[in-house]
């Protein structure tokens, strides 16, 4: 992939530049916590989005999205950029690492990747962490820390794609470690490291290929949700929430708004549980848990689809350890903690299963916990 991506630089630009890139991710736990000052407990994969970059010396970005053929170009003080989502994301970035003080000037660059787009694996952020990561490199002496430049691409998102995302996705891009999740603080920023070590698991994502889509209300909304109990609980988010305190507004909010943070909380609770449970290679615990959080992104969060739940059937049906929907919600992937023994089995029998039911193929996608964002 890299040797096509540098031909078709050259081809484009001419000559050569600097290869970067970064990881997706996944998240073990913790979905939709982020936001609201909670734990997650993400690690980047071994899919990828790559960028060669090279400082062309004026205040205009040429942009080549290799694998999807489209071009984009824009001046650097340019306030409003380009309209299609795909290259907001990079400019949203430049004016963001602007914003933040490095002093970025034009630029060439090519990209493309193997993440696969609307699975839930966060090819976005993965997109801004390569470019907030290269660019701070060239034109800023690497003087923003990696938490800054996560910082940096979720302000892109929310100041010029429209989604008031959290921290994990580009948190898990840049701090990656292969073979570790991370339990990351949201509110506070800091993080540990848990080790993922069996030779029995595996780790599978099944793609529904339903389009993941987050721009827009549905996801919003939701939040919104999280910060009305939150006011009214007169507390900074739901991080800070009891049961006792969830339990004493019933009567004062929606019943839609207590079952968003009857999730919330329960998915806090979640996450210590796992995380106990890696330190202790208990991966049954882990499993169960990951079905309960399913249940509640289903039935309390309701960003699930039919799609989805039946692939998270399937899972229980075939004797899966753990299965959940994974990401934002509203359709991408599921990922299911296999035993190796019964690993060609159940993707066998979900992938004919799912064709039979909707008639479409779903995509079985085996990651690696990897590294995160670097130059290579």
């Amino acid at each position: 992939m890299t040797d096509t991506l540098q031909s078709q630089f050259a081809s484009h630009f001419g000559g050569e530049g600097t290869l970067y890139a970064a990881p997706g991710r996944i998240n073990l736990i913790g979905e939709h916590t982020d936001y609201n000052g909670g734990f997650v407990l993400p690690a980047a994969i071994d899919k990828r989005i790559y960028a060669i970059v090279r400082p062309n010396h004026t205040l205009r970005v040429n942009m080549l999205a290799a694998d999807l053929q489209k071009q984009c170009s824009f001046n650097i003080d340019d306030p409003n950029g380009p309209t299609e989502t795909d290259f907001r994301y990079v400019f949203g970035t430049v004016r963001e690492l602007i914003a933040a003080g490095v002093p970025v000037e034009g630029f060439d660059a090519a990209y493309c990747g193997d993440i696969p787009l609307g699975a839930g694996l966060s090819s976005s952020a993965a997109l801004e962490c390569c470019f907030a990561n290269a660019l701070n490199d060239m034109f800023g002496n690497a003087t923003l820390d990696r938490m800054a430049l996560a910082r940096v691409g979720q302000a892109a998102e929310h100041h010029y794609v429209g989604v008031k995302c959290g921290i994990m996705d580009q948190f898990a891009s840049m701090f990656g470690k292969a073979n570790m999740f991370m339990r990351l603080d949201c509110r506070s920023g800091e993080y540990s490291y848990h080790p993922w070590r069996t030779d029995d698991y595996r780790l599978v994502l099944i793609n529904s290929c339903v389009k993941h889509e987050l721009v827009g209300s549905p996801y919003n909304d939701r939040r919104a949700s999280c910060e009305r109990v939150a006011a009214l609980a007169g507390i900074e988010s739901l991080r800070d929430c009891t049961w006792d305190m969830l339990h004493s507004l019933k009567d004062r909010i929606s019943p839609e708004d207590f079952r968003r943070a009857r999730y919330v909380i329960g998915e806090a609770d979640r996450v210590m549980t796992v995380c106990q449970a890696l330190e202790h290679d208990d991966f049954a615990t882990i499993g169960k848990q990951m079905y309960l959080t399913h249940d509640g992104l289903r039935d309390d969060y309701e960003v699930s689809c039919p799609e989805i739940d039946f692939l998270v059937d399937e899972a229980r049906t075939s004797g899966v350890t753990g299965s959940r929907i994974m990401g934002g919600g509203f359709g991408g992937c599921t990922i299911n903690l296999v035993h190796k023994d019964i690993l060609e089995r159940f993707v066998a029998c979900v992938q004919e299963s799912y064709l039979k039911r909707f008639g479409v193929a779903c995509q079985p996608i085996n990651v690696a916990i990897g590294d995160g964002a670097r130059k290579l």
